[in-house]
Order: structure tokens, then sequence, then C-alpha cells
């Protein structure tokens, strides 16, 4: 009996064992693809937390007579947190956006910074690092491979993101429904918008394509993507929110359900009514929850039982019909139970943009009527600008319902050079020590250009009760950022200083979010300086500042022209090079603008206009081939990737270059948001400066520098082009 019972013992710990194998089998997955010349070093353990309200923590140690490193967690994604405070504070090698320096490490580090035991560790002092805007998903992933996203949801899952948001392939879910509910084909179609458009088609703002129809391959592609994305997500640790039925309907349905409750939106960027008002049905509808029953089953269907957290904005820069309050309380009731109809254990997550961007409309009162429809605990809001518009001390922490702080920070994908890191690191520990229903941290930049230790601060500042020394963290962020080398005390040196000049913004009552350069904009002799806002060109730093700082950087790597094999030095000193260009720009501007503006205009002679013009020109020039030299910073990039996913159909290629072409520009059938994602990318900036004419020479500054169906990559080198560049400052 006893020998039974040991077999029976034995077993059930193999079967345990083979269970907790697993769990985990996603993070072996992740340090194979991540460092597979080691993977086989290192052991994945889940433990039981200490109590039922203990956020997520790790255990990083070695075994006694082993080179084996052993990362226990209590939960998937704390493991894949501790497996990069490995390699990134003892190995000094990471991840970013755009590169992993990860496998280029020789041998295993030793354990670095032990404490008690001999160990590493980390604690997340909230439930929840959440990620991505929805418009993210048109200014950054429209165009995303599936390379694209392992490399960002490795990204992520190391930074500690156990919360990320998961739109791709809606569209297929929405043609299911609709088609399900007797809508026809062209119904559809028109009802949708293109794959760089989608997130405001999602949003109610937008309806259509001024491109022509979609191809229908699209959404059923996007939705083979999605299958791999969430498993890839489930896999990390990471709790999808998945989308749900928003209300937002093809206009037929009137013609369908005659007797159906809809309205129709407000009009939204001054877009043609063709292409906006969507009609919306309200929640209020029992035609409503029908859909959203079928829209959250269809998901099931196709991805599995994997969340109970669905995103749903009504009104995101919509208006509501009525300022009622018991309407405000009957919409958002209706909305919570149809998404309990579908998943009783459902929560509505929400981005309270709302509240800011139409502040006018959501008083305290309206608010906090919208709000009561959930009841506490089924209703996730994000703050979405809590370093620069927060609305979480105006509605008192929501009301008491859950809340994340988010960095909003960048617009559109503008990439200058910005930040407040004391902002983000004593705001988010004051607003935990202020807030019982805080939950978590989040990133809500609209796109992802640069700007790397902003983001990387705050997803770090959520494994620390105490804010972050910042002088600290700026030395240990590029020790790891600039390895596996040992980085030169004079690259730290410009690093402490660029941090205090232009991350530690002290003028964020002007300029609080990333800057936009002017010849980025439509040229004009008026209206382009000193402008505030979501995309500010005001100067909120010296730049004969950075323009020191930079000239140091590239003396330091040119004492050691192999650094530049690293690609995220060679990505910071393209990036700080362009914004000394921008910043060369405006000045030259200005000085043009005095000439122009203190000069009789009949005594102007052609000469005069190229003579003054011509230093302009010769910027743009030079940053366009400053940009050349990165592929991150390439229109050919941007086009090369819509263009890749359909997969030889030239039609169907030509259809997503306009897609991705008019968002970086025109953005609209006509411009009515013209350079709202404005790019500094080789090819996007300057084309032809031949046709000149006396005064308006302004406007041969170019935004198409590439004709159609062309792509290209890499041109030139670096190094030669800033040496000669740093003699002429």
């Amino acid at each position: 009996m006893k020998f039974i019972s040991l077999v029976i013992a034995a077993l059930s710990l193999g079967q345990a064992v083979l269970c907790a194998n697993s769990e985990v089998h996603g993070i072996y997955d992740l340090a194979a693809r991540q460092l597979p010349q080691f993977a086989d070093k290192f052991e994945f353990v889940l433990v039981a937390p200490a109590s039922t309200s203990s956020n997520d923590s790790y255990t990083i140690s070695t075994k006694a007579g082993h080179d084996t490193v052993v990362i226990s967690g209590t939960t998937v994604n704390s493991l894949a947190r501790g497996f990069y405070h490995y390699v990134e504070q003892c190995g000094r090698v990471p991840i970013s956006w755009t590169a992993s320096t990860i496998k280029t490490l020789g041998s295993l580090p030793k354990l670095c910074g032990a404490g008690h035991g001999g160990s590493l560790n980390g604690a997340a002092v909230v439930a929840w690092r959440y990620y991505f805007n929805t418009v993210t998903f048109g200014y950054t992933t429209a165009f995303y491979s599936w390379a694209d996203w392992e490399h960002l949801l490795d990204w992520a899952a190391m930074h500690g993101i156990n919360m990320p948001l998961a739109w791709v392939g809606y569209e297929q879910v929405l043609i299911d429904v609709f088609e399900e509910f007797g809508f026809s084909q062209d119904q559809i179609v028109d009802f949708l918008s293109g794959p760089a458009f989608q997130s405001w088609n999602r949003f109610g703002n937008i309806q259509g394509s001024w491109n022509g129809s979609p191809p229908l391959e699209w959404p059923r592609r996007q939705m083979q993507l999605q299958q791999k994305i969430v498993k890839r997500m489930v896999e990390l640790g990471m709790t999808p929110i998945l989308p749900s039925f928003t209300g937002f309907v093809p206009s037929g349905i009137t013609e369908l359900y005659p007797k159906s409750a809809v309205i129709n939106s407000s009009s939204w960027a001054g877009f043609p009514v063709i292409y906006t008002n969507v009609t919306f049905l309200e929640p209020l509808d029992p035609l409503f929850t029908k859909l959203q029953v079928a829209v959250i089953q269809r998901q099931q269907t196709y991805y599995g039982n994997v969340t109970h957290y669905y995103t749903l904005d009504q009104y995101n820069e919509n208006s509501p019909f009525s300022g009622d309050v018991g309407y405000l309380k009957n919409v958002s009731s209706g909305t919570i139970e149809s998404l309990r109809a579908a998943d009783p254990n459902a929560v509505w997550v929400m981005q309270g943009w709302l509240f800011f961007s139409d502040a006018s409309f959501w008083t305290d009162e309206r608010i906090r009527a919208y709000l009561s429809g959930p009841d506490i605990g089924q209703l996730l809001i994000l703050d979405l600008f809590s370093e620069g518009s927060p609305q979480w001390q105006r509605t008192n922490s929501y009301y008491g319902h859950d809340w994340i702080w988010c960095e909003l920070h960048g617009f559109g994908g503008n990439q200058g050079l910005e930040g407040n890191l004391p902002t983000l690191t004593q705001g988010f520990t004051s607003a935990m020590a202020n807030s019982s229903s805080l939950v978590g941290v989040g990133l809500t930049m609209e796109g992802q250009e640069g700007n790397q230790i902003v983001y990387d601060i705050l997803l770090d500042q959520a494994w620390s009760s105490s804010s972050l020394n910042i002088r600290r963290y700026t030395k240990e962020f590029v020790k790891a950022r600039y390895g596996p080398m040992t980085v030169p005390a004079d690259i730290i040196e410009c690093w402490y200083d660029l941090v205090s000049l232009v991350y530690m913004n002290n003028a964020s009552s002007v300029v609080n979010v990333v800057p936009k350069s002017i010849y980025e904009l439509a040229p004009n002799i008026n209206g382009l300086l000193n402008i505030t806002g979501h995309h500010p060109t005001e100067a909120f730093y010296d730049f004969s500042s950075l323009v020191t700082i930079w000239k140091k950087l590239v003396c330091a790597v040119a004492s050691s022209p192999t650094m530049l094999q690293q690609p995220h030095v060679h990505y910071d000193l393209v990036d700080i090079t362009r914004q000394v260009l921008a910043n060369q720009f405006l000045y030259l501007y200005v000085e043009f603008m005095d000439f122009y503006n203190t000069t009789n205009p009949s005594t102007f002679t052609f000469s005069e206009v190229i003579d003054r013009g011509q230093p302009l020109l010769d910027v743009l020039r030079t940053a366009d081939s400053v940009l050349y030299t990165d592929v991150n910073f390439l229109l050919g990039s941007w086009i090369a990737r819509a263009r890749a996913l359909a997969d030889g159909n030239d039609t169907i290629a030509d259809y997503y270059e306009f897609e991705a072409r008019n968002q970086i520009t025109l953005w609209g059938p006509t411009g009515q948001i013209n350079n709202y994602a404005s790019k500094q990318w080789g090819g996007l900036m300057f084309r032809n400066v031949s046709a000149f004419q006396p005064v308006t020479f302004l406007h041969t500054w170019e935004k198409w520098g590439q004709s159609e169906n062309q792509t290209w990559g890499v041109q030139r080198d670096l190094l030669p082009i800033v040496l000669e560049l740093v003699k002429k400052f």
C-alpha cells in the first residue's frame, strides 16, 4: 500500500511538473528567440504568490555548482520580466522598439547586484501594465507583419506589460456578424475604412474609404494574423483586451431594421458627410445586445476564451446625442449589460480621452452619470493623458472605478525630442498614494517614434514604490542601450546633459508633448512659429545647448567608429542629428521671415530670394542624407511594409501604398487633418528645388520624394555626413 501511495505521489508530482512546464513554455520559447545560444541555461519556475492580493514578483538566482540561471515568478509575465532584468542589467543588452542586441552576448552573464541570499528580486507595485492606444494600430502597426509583431510582443513581455490592447482583425469579425444579421456586402464595404484609417472607423469618427473599396482580402488576412498575436500574448502571460461591438453600424441598418433606435454621430475633423456622421445604434435597443453577443462569441470562436476585458469607446471625439444625465446613465447601463450578456464576467475598458477632449460637454455631473451605469469592478478606465492632462483628480478617481495611469506623450507619431521624466516618476507614485482605485500603469502613445527612455522609465517605475532616481536611471539605461560594449564615460555624460536639457522639460505649461518640426508642415509665411497644443513648434530649450551635446556625441563616436555597428548607437545619433537640423531649419526660417517682413516686396529680386532661401534648402538636403542612413527613418520602409502585405498583387499593393502615403500627408480625401501624422523620413522631406518663384520659394520644400511603386533602403554612411556637418556648425 505504501508503495502504491509513493507511485501515486510520484505520478502526481510528475503531472504537476508537466503542467508547470506547459504553462511556461512561452517563456522558454521567448528565451530561445532572444538568446538562443544560452536558452538551455535557463530554468523558469512558477511559484505561489505570498497572498491573493500580491502583485507580480520574481526572483533570479543561480544553481550552486551549475551555470543555470533560475528565474522564479508568481506569473508567467513576471518570468518574462525577470528574464529581461537579468539580460539587461547583468548582460548590458537591451531590446527596444527598433532592435534587440541580446543575441550578441558572448557568454552567460554573472549574476549582478545580488542582494540577500545571492539573488535578484523584482515586485510590481500595480496589477496591470497596459499597452497601446487604439490609434497606435493606425500610426505604427497598420502594416506590421508577423515578424514585426513577434518582436514587439517580446519587447512588451520583457518590459512587464501584461495587458495589451488587441485590435487586429476586428473588421473580419464585424463582416461575419453583419452578414449574419442581413447586411449586404456592399453595405458593409461602404462602411469600413482602409488599413491606415481603421482606428478612426472603430471609434465611429469616420466611415468608408476615399481610396475606393477596401479589398476583402485585408480583413481575412488580418484576422489570421490576430490569431497568432492573441496566442502569443497568452503564451507570454498577457491578458489581451479584445474589441467589442461599439454600436457603429452601416447606414443600411434602417432598411433592415426599420424600428431600430439609431442616430447619426457627430461630424469629425471637417470630413465630408459621406465619410463621417457615422450611424450609431443606441445601446438601449435590444438589437445592440444581440450584435454584442454575436461579436464576442465570434471572437471566442476565432481566438478562444482568453479574456474578460473588452475595449469599447462610444464617444471618442464624438458628442452624445443628449446631455441628459438619465440618458447618459442608460447608455452606459445598456452597454455593460450587453457585454455581460455575452460574458458574465466582462469588464468594459474605456479610454478616458473623451473627458479631456470634449471637456465643455463632459461636466462633472455628466461624467458621474455616464460612469454610474456599470457597477464598481465592471469598468476599467484608461486615464489616457495622465502626464499632461489627468482626469482622475477631477473625477475623484473616476468615482471609485478601477483606472490606469497612462502616458500619451506623442500625437500622430511625432518625432521631436521631449519628455518630462520627473512628471512620469513622481506623478505616478503620487497618484498611487492618493487613489485607492489605481490598478495599473500604461503606455498610450498615438505612435511609436523614438524617445525610448520616456516610455521605458514609466514601465520600470511600475516595479518601484518610490520614484526612480533619474540620474542613476539614465546611466543604467545608456549602459544597457549601447551594450554589451563598455560605454565610454563621455557618452554617458552626453546623456546626462541630454536628459537635463530635453527630458526634464521645465516648460511643460507651454510644451508637454512631442514637438513637430516646421519643415513637416505645409510651407507658409505665417502660422508656423510658436504653435502650442498637441503638435507644438514652440522652442522649449536652448538649441545651442543641443548642438554642444551633439558635437560631443559625434566626437565620441568618431573616436571609435565601430560603435555605429550597434543599432541603438546608430539610431540615436541619427535621431539627435535630425533634431539639430530641424532646430537649425527653424532658426533659418525665422531669419528669412525677418528679411521678408522688413523688406519692400517690390524690391525683391529673384536672385536675392534664392540666396536668402538657399540655407534652408541646404538643411533639407542634409537632413535627407542623414535620414537615409538608417532603415528606421525611411519613407521606403513604411511603404515597403504596406506593399508587402499584398503578396504580389499589384492592384492591392497600390491600394495599400495610397493608404500609407495619405496618412502621413493629407490624412483625408482633401487634407482634412493635413500633416497630423507627418514624419521626418528620408524621401519624404525634399525632392526638387529648381522651380523657384520669388517670395514663394518656401513652397519648394517637398513631402513626396519617392515615385509611386518604388521602395528603397539605406543609401549612405552616417559618420562622414555628421563629421562634415560638425564643421559647418
